[in-house]
This record gives structure tokens, sequence and C-alpha cells, in this order.
């Protein structure tokens, strides 16, 4: 095939992937929730408590604070302090340190981090979508590492994947 052959049959293959592509449309629109904004305008979001025998204290904030961000840019909803469409209330069940992995020295070798929350969710304009649930997640450590080392990288983690569980339970109406 000599070289004008080849441009020709570039040019036929280029002309032919510009029409079947201009044909197909994917079109995928995620705004991170499935709240109609015409019904909810705003939601309040209570103080989440720790109530777990093993107490860290920066974790209340931290998990709040990252609640209340994940809300603001995944949603048009306002924050306010009642009165509000949609409520989210609940607290910190759990705090658990478990060894994990046992190294020939008969020791633990990784620690694993668990922290629950449980939650209610009230929906004040609509019956039967309201949600009272448990959710946890974890982070495992090294055991030659000390907890007070790694805690606050491991409740940043955590946080945020336990508020994505809860925006997806509620929220986001996954």
């Amino acid at each position: 095939m000599g070289l004008n052959n080849w441009r020709m049959y570039l040019a036929w293959m280029c002309a032919v992937a510009t029409v079947v592509l201009a044909g197909c449309r994917i079109s995928y629109k995620f705004n991170g929730s499935a709240l109609d904004y015409t019904v909810y305008k705003t939601v309040s979001v209570s103080e989440f408590p720790i109530r777990a025998a093993l107490v860290y204290p920066p974790l209340q904030s931290v998990f709040e604070n990252e609640l209340l961000n994940y809300i603001d840019r995944n949603t048009r909803l306002q924050v306010v302090e009642s009165g509000s469409d949609l409520q989210i209330e609940g607290e910190i069940t759990g705090y658990n340190l478990t060894p994990q992995a046992v190294a020939e020295s008969g020791y633990a070798s990784m620690t694993r981090l668990t922290i629950s929350v449980r939650v209610k969710y009230i929906d004040n304009k609509e019956e039967g979508k309201d949600i009272d649930q448990t959710f946890s997640a974890y982070r495992d450590f090294d055991s030659t590492e000390m907890l007070t080392d790694v805690q606050d990288q491991l409740i940043d983690e955590i946080s945020k994947e336990l508020v994505e569980l809860i925006f997806n339970a509620t929220l986001g109406n996954w």
C-alpha cells in the first residue's frame, strides 16, 4: 500500500469514527445527591457526641466538620439549626482497637482502629424515608507504631469513609 493510499485510508477511518461518535452520546450526571430541590431546601445536622467506651475528644469535631463540609460540597441544601426539611443526628458509639495479625513472636503485628456512628436521618417532608442505622469503618496500622502517632491521620481517613457511607444512605438516596 502506497503512502497516498494510507492517507486516504486514514482519512476515511477518521471520517467513519467521527460519524459514529457523533451519533453516540454518553450522558452521565452525578451531583452527589438524589434530592428534589423543589421539595428539600434545608437540613439540620446535630452534634454527634461520643458515647464510646474509649474516647478521643478530637474525633467529634473532625467527624462533624467532615459531614458538614461533605453536605455543603455535594448538595444545594442550606444548613440550619432547626425547622429543617431534613435532619441528621446521632452519636459516635464505637472507638475500638483490636489486634489483627499475629507475628511469629505471638504478638499482634497489626492493630485495627474501628469507629462506629449511629445515625438518625429524618425526612420531615415525606414519610417512610427515615433511617436509624449504625455505620462502621476501620483502618489497620502496624502494631510497632504508637496509636498517638497515627491516630489523627486514621480518624481523618475513617471519618471521610463514614461520611460517604452516611451520605449515600441518606441524602444520596443510594
